[in-house]
């Protein structure tokens, strides 16, 4: 309380634990330190990260980015940590980034959850940021250049709305960023169940420019040999044939050697790995 003691004409005699319950009270439910900056100005930098250090303890708010703050709702107290559904709209316009919620994330909000992650997926765009996984070690950030946002819905969530990619997008996700899941055969599981949402014939020409086209042969593969959906693998191949593009040899994996392996001339793939999928 000393601390603040030249802020409380300021501040109308709040303390910073006081300014936070008036924050949440208003319907605000995350602030940044260049907001308690501003509300204290007389306070020095120092004074205020301890504080602020010493709230994050007694599990009042938590740090989920470098100067990102969320109050922890009653509901998560007991355990202290916040699901990023809850704050991530927010956190994503503080730091001034397009964004939607991806991968098994996603695909668990299609239904698909039998493939639970630990870890949060946020697919954001370049530059990447050097975020310190002890800052907040559920969220997995992942990269394109750019975001295709009429490929992406939009959810009612505790504090507003979240934003994440449709079932057509969510598949070739699944299978473009496949290290961030644990590889193939948790793709080709998760699309096992996300098949029934998916209907191939929305990938258009733009959705195709924002993806890789490899991504697209090898999810062809998958649903072709792997999944035995024919009729979806038969309108996928039908979407990007009409792309245009003339289709290379690709390897099913970028991990495994690609030497005298068996080729599949349809989808023009190298089949390099093998895929299994769980019992759903």
């Amino acid at each position: 309380m000393i601390i603040f003691a030249e802020n409380l004409a300021v501040m109308k005699n709040l303390s910073l634990s006081e300014w936070i319950r008036n924050s949440e009270v208003h319907g605000f439910n995350t602030f940044s330190f260049e907001k308690v900056r501003e509300a204290f100005p007389n306070a020095s930098e120092q004074n205020l990260s301890n504080s602020l250090y010493r709230l994050t303890v007694k599990k009042r708010i938590i740090s989920v980015y470098k100067g990102f703050y969320v109050i922890i709702p009653p509901q998560y107290a007991a355990k202290g940590v916040v699901v990023p559904t809850y704050y991530i709209d927010q956190l994503m316009r503080y730091i001034g980034k397009p964004y939607y919620i991806s991968l098994l994330n996603a695909a668990e909000l299609h239904g698909a959850a039998h493939q639970r992650s630990q870890r949060f997926s946020v697919m954001t765009v370049y530059p990447s940021s050097n975020v310190s996984k002890a800052k907040n070690n559920i969220l997995d950030w992942v990269y394109r250049k750019e975001i295709p946002e009429n490929f992406l819905q939009t959810k009612n969530s505790e504090t507003g709305t979240v934003r994440y990619s449709d079932p057509e997008l969510t598949a070739i996700d699944l299978v473009q960023y496949e290290k961030h899941i644990g590889g193939l055969s948790r793709a080709a599981t998760v699309l096992a169940e996300l098949a029934e949402e998916t209907d191939f014939s929305k990938v258009s020409n733009e959705l195709l420019d924002y993806t890789s086209v490899s991504a697209v042969q090898r999810l062809g593969f998958i649903l072709d040999n792997i999944l035995e959906e024919t009729e979806q693998a038969d309108i996928l191949y039908k979407q990007l044939f009409n792309y245009g593009k003339k289709l290379n040899y690709v390897p099913l994996s970028t991990r495994s050697a690609n030497k005298n392996v068996e080729k599949d001339t349809r989808w023009k793939i190298d089949i390099n790995t093998e895929i299994e999928i769980d019992d759903l």
